[in-house]
């Protein structure tokens, strides 16, 4: 997850909190040059009560990286502060949570000088926008090329590439569902393009501070959104949760007495794939995985209990694994 705003809205607060690491932060612009990387526990209380009842030794949670990308603002798609070099940082990350902010506060300055979060959204999706427009333009005259020479692959990718950029120019980002079929063509998600990262947007104030129009803008994008506020005593696991779901990411668990450990992978992965999770060579030689519900594993008190109960079943290498599965691989 990429953590991008405005200076001085919040962004190093949040990744300081999140991360509970002793990074600079400062009342100006630019006190963040270098993406800080965070690796942020994701809450899970499935793991902890599986935990004791394994009596395990070692417990493991699932994880999710947060990178504190230093402050965008206007321009920054023509390097205005030191935007290009930002706008490469978002490029590597798979989701962002954009934070505005909806405090007011006369002792901490605003880059535009006064609180707007609806227009400070605005800004930071453009410049987002600009960056994308500026790579597709990039690719046209290649795929155009490739076209004119008789590739049918690439006139179909020019026709993407061309519902991309007028989205964009419409003033549309690439995240929102409309889009999908855009997002699912191999050229264009080649291209990284940031507008089409699912976002999340952190307004960083308190629920009196979060107008309406605020919030009917966000659902206007198809994004999720929460409330906090960063100066306060924040918390933060809902964003961590919601972070995961945006991922499009589940976890299923292993647990015995060494250890319990929450394991992650795509939502749809089948069974082999979440072996792979675990180990390369248990997906090439999968054979089967005992699965049981966490809760039914729980309510049996264990694994024997469960398998005398019926609650666990045997699956093969088509079962797609569900959130919240208990497994033991069985492979060559």
């Amino acid at each position: 997850m990429g953590i991008v705003g405005l200076p001085n809205v919040g962004k190093s607060t949040l990744f300081k909190a999140l991360t509970k690491n002793d990074i600079l932060i400062a009342n100006y612009p630019f006190a963040t040059i270098d993406p800080n990387v965070g690796i942020v526990q994701v809450p899970d209380e499935r793991l902890d009560k599986l935990s004791e009842m394994s009596k395990s030794k070692k417990k493991i949670p699932a994880i999710v990286e947060f990178y504190d990308i230093a402050g965008l603002v206007k321009g920054a798609n023509k390097g205005e502060g030191l935007g290009n070099q930002f706008l490469n940082h978002i490029k590597e990350t798979q989701a962002i949570v954009e934070v505005l902010r909806c405090f007011p506060s006369s002792e901490i300055i605003h880059v535009e000088n006064s609180v707007d979060p609806i227009r400070d959204l605005e800004i930071l999706n453009t410049e987002l926008a600009l960056k994308d427009l500026e790579t597709l333009e990039k690719n046209f005259k290649k795929v155009d090329g490739e076209a004119h020479a008789g590739n049918k692959e690439a006139k179909k990718d020019l026709e993407f590439l061309q519902s991309a950029k007028s989205a964009l120019e419409r003033g549309e980002l690439l995240s929102s569902t409309n889009h999908s079929t855009i997002r699912a063509n191999k050229r264009i998600r080649e291209l990284n393009l940031i507008t089409a990262k699912p976002q999340i947007y952190l307004l960083n104030g308190s629920e009196e501070d979060v107008s309406h129009n605020l919030v009917e803008k966000i659902k206007s994008l198809g994004a999720d959104y929460v409330v906090m506020n960063l100066a306060g005593d924040a918390d933060l696991s809902p964003l961590i949760r919601k972070s995961y779901q945006i991922l499009n990411l589940i976890s299923f668990f292993t647990t015995g007495e060494d250890e319990t450990r929450a394991w992650t992978i795509e939502n749809g992965a089948k069974a082999p794939e979440a072996a792979g999770a675990i180990h390369s060579d248990f997906e090439k030689k999968f054979i089967r995985a005992e699965v049981v519900n966490w809760q039914k594993l729980l309510e049996c008190e264990g694994w024997s209990k469960a398998k005398q109960k019926g609650a666990m079943r045997l699956e093969g290498k088509d079962y797609v694994a569900q959130d919240g599965d208990v497994m033991e691989i069985r492979h060559g």
